[in-house]
C-alpha cells in the first residue's frame, strides 16, 4: 500500500508538472494571440525596393502597403512598417523587433530552413537593368569582365555571383546598400548593369524608358518572392494566419489584381509549400 501510495504520488507530481509545463509552453506559443492583443501586425521592411516598397510624397507606396492593408483587415488588426537598411532587417526580426518581414524575398533552400514563408506573391527570377541608349550589354553573358551592380546581403547579389562563375571573365560584382544607390550609378556610367528581379527592374525600366531597359531572357532560375517570419514554435499561429489570408485572397482575386496594378501583369504562384531551385 505504500508503495502503491508513493508511486501515485510521483504520478500525480509528474502530470501536475507537465500540465504547467504545457500551460506556459501555451502561454508562449501563440504569437497570433499577441499580435489581435496589441492590435497591430509590425512589418520590417526597406522602403527603397519599388514596386513592393518606396516612398512618394513622404508617403509609403507598393504592392507591400496595399497588401498588408487587406492581410491587416484579415486577421482584424492594423500593420505597423518600420524602414529600415535591408542589411539590418533579417537581424531585426531574429531580434524580435517586428513580427515579419515584407521584403518580399527571394525563397531559397536554406532560408526555408531558417525562417517560416507565406505563401509567395510574385515571380522573382532575376535579370539585368542596363542603360537604354548606349548600353554594352544585350544579353545576360556580355558582363563578363564588367562592373554590375546588386543589394548587399541579398539573393540577387548571390545569384550574380553564380552567374560570374560560369563565365570566362568574372563579374566585377559591387554591391549597393539600396536598389536606388546601384540605378544612380548606372546612370552614371560606374556600371554596366544591375542584377535584380524582374518585377523590380521592369518597374523601373517602365518608370524611367528613357534611361533604362530590361535585358531578356533573365539569367536566374526561377524564383518566387515571398513575406517571411521566424522559424519558431511561437510564431507558427500567425505564419498558418496569414497563409490562409493570403490562400484567400488568390482565390478571390485581390492578389492578381494587386500584381497586375504594380507589376504590370497577373503571375502565377505556388498556392502552398513547394521546393525552391536554389
Amino acid at each position: 500500500m505504500q508503495l502503491d501510495s508513493l508511486f501515485s504520488k510521483k504520478i500525480n507530481g509528474l502530470c501536475i508538472a507537465l500540465t504547467l509545463a504545457g500551460a506556459c509552453m501555451a502561454a508562449q506559443a501563440d504569437q497570433l494571440a499577441d499580435v489581435k492583443k496589441a492590435g497591430e501586425l509590425v512589418v520590417g521592411t526597406e522602403l527603397q525596393f519599388a514596386p513592393f516598397d518606396f516612398t512618394e510624397n513622404g508617403k509609403q507606396k507598393g504592392l507591400n502597403a496595399e497588401l498588408f492593408e487587406q492581410l491587416g483587415k484579415e486577421l482584424g488588426v492594423k500593420v505597423r512598417f518600420m524602414d529600415l537598411p535591408w542589411p539590418s532587417v533579417l537581424p531585426g526580426l531574429e531580434a524580435k523587433k517586428f513580427d515579419m518581414v515584407a521584403g518580399p524575398i527571394i525563397v531559397t533552400k536554406a532560408r526555408k530552413e531558417r525562417y517560416h514563408f507565406v505563401m509567395p506573391i510574385a515571380e522573382a527570377t532575376v535579370a539585368l537593368l542596363v542603360r537604354a541608349k548606349d548600353s554594352p550589354i544585350n544579353k545576360p553573358e556580355d558582363i563578363a569582365g564588367k562592373a554590375v551592380g546588386a543589394g548587399k546581403g541579398s539573393a540577387q547579389l548571390e545569384e550574380l555571383k553564380t552567374f560570374s562563375s560560369t563565365l570566362p571573365k568574372k563579374v566585377d560584382v559591387r554591391e549597393y546598400i539600396d536598389n536606388n544607390q546601384a540605378y544612380a550609378e548606372l546612370g552614371t556610367k560606374r556600371i554596366v548593369a544591375v542584377a535584380n528581379s524582374l518585377p523590380n527592374i521592369s518597374y523601373v525600366a517602365a518608370q524611367h524608358p528613357d534611361k533604362y531597359k530590361v535585358v531578356m531572357p533573365p539569367f536566374g532560375k526561377k524564383s518566387y518572392f515571398a513575406y517571411l517570419g521566424r522559424k519558431d514554435d511561437d510564431a507558427n499561429s500567425l505564419i498558418a494566419a496569414l497563409d490562409t489570408a493570403m490562400l484567400k485572397m488568390h482565390d478571390d482575386g485581390r492578389l492578381a489584381a494587386l500584381q497586375k496594378k504594380w507589376l504590370g501583369t497577373e503571375m502565377d504562384v505556388p498556392k502552398a509549400d513547394f521546393d525552391p531551385t536554389w
